[in-house]
């Protein structure tokens, strides 16, 4: 069953007093693109994020939002650079008279400096984080999975309705077009015999065939074999299992130039309102293509 490509997970667990949170915004995209933000000690997971996503998402773009909160140590050790720091209240001093300047030195000062004070993150056991890590955004992406095939299984319901109303049109359209070749043939003789009437003596054998010739290239059958032929194709893709939205988008394409053409070809009224009908449909079903994965 087809799905869509916009969806959002969330999941969120703690692990030795480490609360981590994983988040996942689906959006439309022609390819699939995956982007992971998460604190920098968790940064050589990345690769392994990504390859976990794209095991479920073939097509579109998803944002991965890790979060770390460690509850028992919410900062840093914190490292002083002593010597540093007496170097560089050395060098102000020195500084503050030979500029012969009354401004004060203190530590705020010495804080503006690089190098006086690093924050040391703790050592993180990548592998042991990795475990839960993946078991979240596993979750996280059944999450995404629900609520794509929600909204996939909505979208081919509409899909259905629509489908319906082209093929109908499509039907109109093929039992109008003998008509319409009939009376063009008609109207083609007609009209070769009004421009030549009194002037040229032609052989009327030879006047049926030109307009016979005319005619046939306002024959619009096998547009209409082919678009059912298409129709028929999309039908069976959105019953298939498996990403689909490409060849979705291809079909269409291939329908919308057989019914661009038997508007060109057709030449008649009634017919040309049924292609406008048609197009209409078909770009519809064109914008919500354009959300299935």
């Amino acid at each position: 069953m087809i799905k869509s490509m916009t969806a959002f997970g969330r999941a969120e667990r703690t692990v030795e007093g480490c609360l981590y949170t994983v988040e996942m915004r689906c959006v439309n995209r022609r390819y699939c693109e995956i982007t992971v933000r998460m604190p920098q000690p968790l940064l050589p997971l990345e690769e392994r994020i990504k390859k976990l996503v794209a095991a479920k998402v073939s097509r579109g773009r998803v944002d991965v939002l890790v979060k770390a909160k460690n509850g028992s140590q919410a900062i840093a050790d914190i490292e002083v650079n002593l010597p540093l720091a007496q170097a560089y209240w050395r060098a102000l001093f020195e500084l503050k008279e030979a500029l012969e300047t009354e401004e004060k030195v203190g530590l705020q000062t010495l804080l503006g400096l690089e190098g006086i004070m690093t924050a040391r993150v703790p050592e993180v056991d990548l592998e042991k984080t990795w475990t839960a890590l993946a078991s979240l955004i596993g979750e996280a992406l059944e999450g995404v999975d629900s609520m794509r095939t929600a909204e996939g299984q909505a979208i081919y319901h509409d899909f259905q309705k629509r489908l319906q109303s082209v093929e109908e049109g499509l039907s109109r359209i093929k039992a109008l077009a003998p008509s319409v070749l009939s009376e063009y043939h008609s109207r083609v003789k007609e009209r070769m015999a009004v421009l030549t009437e009194g002037e040229v003596d032609l052989d009327p054998n030879r006047l049926a065939q030109e307009a016979a010739f005319l005619a046939d290239r306002s024959d619009i059958t096998e547009e209409i074999v082919r678009a059912e032929s298409h129709l028929k194709q999309f039908r069976s893709m959105i019953e298939s299992e498996g990403p689909a939205g490409r060849a979705l988008d291809f079909l269409l394409q291939e329908l919308n130039r057989e019914v661009n053409t038997m508007g060109s070809k057709g030449g008649d009224a009634q017919l040309s309102h049924l292609v406008v009908i048609l197009k209409s449909e078909l770009e519809k079903i064109r914008e919500q293509v354009q959300n299935i994965e």
